[in-house]
């Protein structure tokens, strides 16, 4: 009875996505690598899209059954791969990577396998991104991850690891490179959640999506003691489901939620009373409505971006989010809807250049046109400036190009130092140490493939260098 007076009392504003002149977006850009195998459950290449600024240089990120792609997009009429990280568990039994980033480091998982959190330099991009963190010390998979970029911390979603399954963890990240455990969660006020599919979190504030648990919005300044904001259980808003995922307006006041099931709207939370927020409009896709599954909606200025599955790319205007409109799409997919998994997964709209990445799961990375340049903060990774110059007057390196051996001559005779060789796809092949106090010491890089790599040399853990090597035959 609950739930039919709900859908009597929304019969008004059910339809209030207004379907006015919807122009297609236009194509700046395609990448796709045939090589990717598709998954043995879908037969999807690809998944998850990301984005970030490095350098000056515009990337985009896009996962698949092969690990983590980075696309420079910078022109997007000439979009190439600039580097692929192998992911920690890889094949056609992959489905799901996920992608944030902090500090100019880019954090990766995956959800199936035996894999890990994967943590990868990119603040030396052009030249290489590498991975400096590759560990199951916490999880081995996890489905989705958010950052709190303000509060240093990193919310990983439906996580299973050494210390078992959780439907939410906790880690404090401000050494960005050596995560701490906070703490696992499944109690969220009058919510006792099975898993969190997704989060969005603002400073201590969480949204989580708690699959078919609902809603929960809560306050984790005390992450020892969580509290509730606004709890909504699938009986306590319209058109409920399989709760997915959703994202905040730059104002805090409006925010945009998925159920990931055919046919069912997202839904558009009115938060001004944060502790009494209500769904006051919903979105459908122009066509298929029956069919259509709205996934992974994202916010920038008044635009919701939502990458609709086989409907592509769908944005929306919510300026009045009691009656959005929905303004345009790119339909990266051609596919005849079957009521399964295919078509658009994701999308990244905070690109300087207010372009957009687009990640189809058959079909790859689209760049296209976007309605204006983002109004949030676009996260820019400057890198820190290190201490090279200093220390390269300490070490010199020799001969370069390289066939076999490599000299490094420590002048100063530092002790604690290591080093790692990265080759151009970022992957390291090869570390060591120096022997403290030696003044000279050789590495056998005999078995090395020629072609380009990078010796990244640490001194007490710091990362102190980074010379470009040329193997030769």
């Amino acid at each position: 009875m609950k739930i039919a007076i709900l859908l009597v009392a929304f019969i008004s504003i059910q339809f209030a996505c207004v379907f006015a002149q919807v122009k297609q977006l236009k194509l700046l850009g395609h990448w796709r690598d045939s090589s990717v195998v598709g998954s043995s459950a879908y037969d999807n290449a690809f998944n998850e899209a990301w984005g970030f600024w490095v350098n000056n240089r515009e990337y985009g990120v896009i996962g698949s059954t092969s690990g983590t792609h980075i696309i420079d997009v910078t022109d997007p009429n000439n979009i190439f791969q600039r580097i692929l990280i192998p992911g920690a568990s890889n094949g056609p039994h992959v489905v799901h990577r996920d992608y944030d980033d902090f500090k100019c480091y880019l954090y990766a998982v995956c959800d199936e396998g035996t894999s890990s959190l994967q943590i990868i330099d990119i603040s030396q991009l052009p030249d290489t991104a590498f991975v400096v963190y590759d560990s199951r010390e916490f999880l081995t998979r996890a489905h989705n991850i958010f950052i709190d970029i303000p509060k240093a911390r990193l919310y990983t979603c439906i996580e299973n690891g050494a210390h078992g399954y959780s439907p939410l963890g906790l880690y404090d990240i401000s050494d960005p490179v050596h995560p701490k455990f906070i703490g696992h969660y499944s109690q969220f006020g009058d919510i006792t959640a099975s898993q969190v599919h997704d989060a969005y979190v603002r400073n201590d504030t969480a949204y989580l999506n708690c699959g078919p648990d609902g809603l929960a919005i809560m306050d984790f300044s005390d992450p020892s003691n969580p509290k509730p904001i606004l709890t909504r259980k699938p009986s306590e808003y319209p058109f409920a489901g399989y709760n997915h995922s959703g994202w905040l307006t730059p104002n805090g006041k409006t925010y945009v939620m998925a159920d990931e099931n055919h046919g069912l709207p997202l839904k558009v939370f009115d938060l001004t009373d944060i502790r009494n927020g209500k769904v006051v409009s919903t979105l459908f896709a122009k066509k298929d409505t029956m069919n259509a599954i709205p996934h992974n909606p994202l916010v920038s200025c008044d635009y919701a971006y939502v990458s609709y599955y086989y409907d592509g790319l769908q944005v929306y205007n919510i300026k009045n989010p009691a009656k959005p409109v929905l303004e345009a799409y790119y339909p990266t997919c051609t596919l005849p809807n079957l009521r399964n998994y295919k078509g658009s997964w994701g999308n990244y709209p905070y690109l300087p250049s207010g372009n957009v990445v687009v990640a189809d799961m058959q079909n790859g990375m689209f760049v296209v046109e976007g309605l204006e340049k983002p109004c949030n903060a676009v996260y820019s990774c400057q890198p820190v400036t290190t201490k090279t110059n200093t220390l390269n007057a300490n070490f010199t390196f020799y001969p370069n190009p390289v066939s076999d051996f490599l000299n490094i001559q420590n002048e100063n005779g530092l002790s604690l130092v290591k080093y790692e060789i990265i080759n151009s796809n970022g992957v390291e092949v090869q570390k060591g140490s120096l022997h403290d106090g030696t003044s000279i010491h050789s590495i056998n890089v005999d078995k090395l493939l020629p072609g380009i790599y990078f010796l990244n040399l640490y001194v007490n853990g710091q990362l102190y260098s980074n010379n470009r090597l040329t193997k030769l035959p």
